[in-house]
C-alpha cells in the first residue's frame, strides 16, 4: 500500500460494517443491516464497494497447523538495490504469504508457511537466498503462535 495514495474516507457507517464482519465473516447482510442501520441491499452494496476498492478483502482464515504445515518463519532480509523489485520476486513465491518493506536492521521480512523443516531449507536455499540482491537473511523459526487476530477494529 503506498503512502502516496489517499485512503479513502470511511464514514462511522462503513467502518461498522467492516466490524461487523470482522466479527464474524460469514454473518449476513441482513444481520449487518439490523446491525448499522441499514437494508440488505445497502450494505451489499457498501461490502461490493469496500471490496472493490481495497479496503477490506474477505477471506478464510486457516490454522497452517491443521492443513499440514509444520514450520512457519518470519526470515529477514538485507538486500541490495531496489527493495521493491525483490519483494514482487518474494511475493511470488508459493510459500511467502507476507512481505513488508522495513526500516532498521533489514530491509525487507517475510513470513513464510511450509510443510516442515526440510521445506524452509529449501526455500531458503533455493529460492530466497539466490535471489539477485539478497545479501543476506536471518530466520526467526515460530515455536508457537501465541495470538494472532483480526478483529482490531476501525479506529
Amino acid at each position: 500500500m503506498s503512502t502516496k495514495a489517499r485512503a479513502p474516507h470511511l464514514d462511522e457507517t462503513s467502518k461498522a460494517i467492516i466490524e461487523q464482519l470482522q466479527d464474524d465473516g460469514r454473518r449476513s447482510y441482513a444481520e449487518i443491516g439490523k446491525a448499522v442501520g441499514l437494508s440488505e441491499a445497502a450494505v451489499r452494496q457498501r461490502v461490493q464497494k469496500l471490496t472493490e476498492t481495497g479496503v477490506m478483502q474477505i477471506v478464510a482464515v486457516t490454522d497452517p497447523l491443521q492443513l499440514g504445515f509444520y514450520r512457519q518463519a518470519m526470515v529477514g532480509l538485507k538486500v541490495t538495490g531496489d527493495t521493491r523489485v525483490i519483494a514482487d520476486a518474494l511475493a511470488e513465491l508459493p510459500a511467502v504469504d507476507y512481505v513488508v518493506l522495513t526500516a532498521g536492521t533489514f530491509d525487507i521480512m517475510v513470513e513464510v508457511v511450509c510443510e516442515n523443516d526440510d521445506d524452509l531449507i529449501s526455500l531458503l536455499n533455493n529460492d530466497i537466498r539466490t535471489l539477485p540482491g539478497v545479501l543476506s537473511t536471518e530466520t526467526f523459526v515460530y515455536l508457537k503462535l501465541h495470538k494472532q487476530l483480526y478483529n482490531w477494529g476501525t479506529r
